[in-house]
């Protein structure tokens, strides 16, 4: 027996939002009735002013027709704010569970880890009160019509559907002729923006060897093929969009010609006037369709966005609940662990093991390319392992909750990345900021009166990617915000890189002072001067642990092939 497949978040989503859309249908209902009000006015006005010639039946049915064009138009508004709220529920729903996808994505290196999952969910949250879907909701009211129409008499009853069949034929050669010109262009059109994007986060690199020419060459080059894209899709979808409004005005004439032969030949009931009634309904009978081929593009875009929303919860499902875990104190166990890159099944790191108790601090050094980085994001958790495991206080560090093991971590990447806010917010992390912790973090790493001269001092703005600071600064104000806090564990990536002698010294000290009260440190180095903090050293070459242990013990033998490398070249070169 073939299961059914559960149904996806955005469906399980879209249907918490059904009372929505039985309220915007019961008034889409109501206002297409009164949409037949013009009608019934001219009507009255022929058979009961005109042969009366009373002013006051004419006043009497005139201020009628005026309060149905107001409750008309209050309906409308009042769909179009149901839908709307839809929107907004649908958003409170879903939000925050796409812009984890799309970090989890980002983290994990897959395709929707960008922005434009968030466009996505934008295109999807706005097609709910879009005239596409508020026509749709008017097709019940087409079929009443058409049953109208059948009582009327069946000759304009059947006129009538073979004119809707057509209409739905011009949709579906719409859908067939735009779709893919539509699809081919939203993905160039990301193409494009990305690419724009990524030039511009490299303005400084661009701008000083001039290379600002050919980046935009090619770009407008990608430009272009996208507004190629959607313009033959307008065309095409336009050519369509003049046939369905030409057969609804040729079916609105053709039913008063065929009402009148009805009548001719007395077969219409009703009289003359359902000559005009049959024409309107006609009309009125193709409008949702005619509406619905006019916003095709709106309806293929959102289906697109929908689709690729459903591919990224799909690959990045929700995580489960897990049992809340005791604080850790910071004792670390790498078991035979093999890692790579997310999505890439070529190991960086082969079978490293070791272990550290509270307080340790060890170095990792070895060339470049050696895996540094790779067991680095391992240690906090944040790549998944290919082989074996990270344990903090024995349990799976990546398969932690990470809102509550992330206060008790704290990481410094190569890249060092601040963001938009004050610099308390940033050591803070953003968090609900202790200002006795935030000073004690900045003390720490030697930033405290740098930022007592700033502008407003911590609550200083740093402005987006800390772009008001120079590099040494970032990187102490980083170091900071992975010290806030006291962690129990803290990786650090080439936490000296842009220090200075000042910095380097700030940085020792506030290694050996955080370990002395038991935290654990794992620093990523080039034989730099924050050595000397480390009591324990792993070295590694080619993805491989040469030797783990006490600092000394694992530096004698590398200092012993240093200090004879220069002897042993003379040798080589006088053979």
């Amino acid at each position: 027996m073939t299961s059914t497949p559960a149904p996806s978040e955005l469906r399980m989503a879209l249907a918490a939002l059904k009372p929505y859309f039985r309220r915007a249908a019961a008034l889409s209902l109501l206002s297409s009735i009164l949409v037949l009000a013009p009608s019934v006015y001219m009507l009255a006005v022929y058979d009961r002013v005109v042969n009366s010639r009373n002013p006051l039946t004419l006043l009497m049915l005139t201020l009628a027709v005026l309060g149905a064009y107001a409750v008309m138009e209050v309906l409308e508004w009042a769909r179009s704010e149901i839908m709307r709220a839809a929107g907004i529920a649908l958003d409170a729903q879903l939000s925050e569970r796409i812009f984890g996808a799309i970090f989890a994505a980002r983290l994990r290196q897959l395709a929707g880890g960008t922005g434009q999952p968030i466009n996505d969910f934008k295109l999807v949250r706005d097609f709910l009160h879009s005239p596409a879907l508020l026509a749709w909701m008017e097709a019940p009211v087409a079929l009443i019509m058409m049953l109208l129409l059948f009582l009327i008499s069946p000759v304009l009853g059947w006129s009538a559907l073979v004119f809707a069949l057509l209409q739905v034929g011009v949709a579906w050669a719409n859908e067939r002729s735009s779709k893919p010109l539509l699809t081919q262009a939203s993905r160039q059109s990301f193409v494009a923006q990305q690419y724009a994007d990524n030039s511009l986060r490299n303005a400084e690199v661009i701008e000083s060897m001039g290379m600002l020419h050919d980046l935009q060459g090619r770009w407008l080059k990608k430009q272009r093929a996208f507004l190629d894209l959607q313009a033959r899709a307008s065309e095409s979808s336009g050519g369509f969009v003049a046939l369905g409004k030409l057969l609804q005005n040729t079916m609105g004439s053709l039913l008063l010609g065929l009402g009148c032969w009805l009548l001719l030949h007395g077969q219409l009931h009703g009289g003359e006037g359902m000559m005009i009634i049959a024409s309107i309904l006609g009309g009125r009978m193709l409008a949702p369709l005619v509406q619905a081929v006019a916003q095709w593009q709106n309806v293929i875009h959102a289906r697109d966005a929908w689709t690729r929303l459903q591919a990224l919860l799909r690959e990045v499902p929700a995580a489960a609940d897990a049992m809340p875990l005791p604080a850790p104190r910071g004792r670390v166990q790498v078991e035979q662990l093999v890692a790579g890159a997310p999505g890439i099944a070529t190991p960086l790191l082969y079978d490293i093991h070791f272990s550290l108790d509270p307080g340790d601090v060890l170095a990792v050094i070895g060339p470049s390319g050696s895996g540094k980085t790779t067991l680095a994001r391992q240690l906090v958790g944040l790549w998944p392992a290919l082989g074996g495991k990270v344990r903090l206080d024995g349990a799976d560090i990546h398969s932690w909750n990470k809102r509550e093991l992330g206060p008790h971590l704290g990481y410094l990447p190569q890249d060092v990345e601040l963001f938009e806010g004050s610099v308390a917010e940033n050591i803070a992390r953003f968090g609900s900021a202790n200002p006795d912790a935030v000073e004690n973090a900045a003390r720490a790493v030697g930033i405290h009166q740098f930022i007592l001269g700033l502008p407003g001092g911590y609550a200083a703005p740093i402005g987006a990617d800390g772009a008001r600071l120079s590099g040494g600064q970032r990187q102490r104000l980083a170091l900071a915000r992975a010290l806030y806090g006291k962690p129990v564990l803290v990786v650090l990536d080439e936490p000296d890189a842009n220090l200075d002698q000042e910095g380097h010294a700030a940085l020792t000290q506030a290694i050996r002072g955080a370990s002395a009260h038991g935290t654990t440190f794992v620093i990523v180095t080039h034989l730099g001067s924050v050595l000397q903090a480390a009591n324990k050293l792993l070295l590694l070459y080619a993805g491989k642990q040469q030797a783990f242990g006490p600092r000394a013990e694992v530096l004698a033998p590398i200092q012993r092939a240093t200090r004879a490398g220069p002897a042993g070249s003379t040798s080589r070169d006088g053979s």
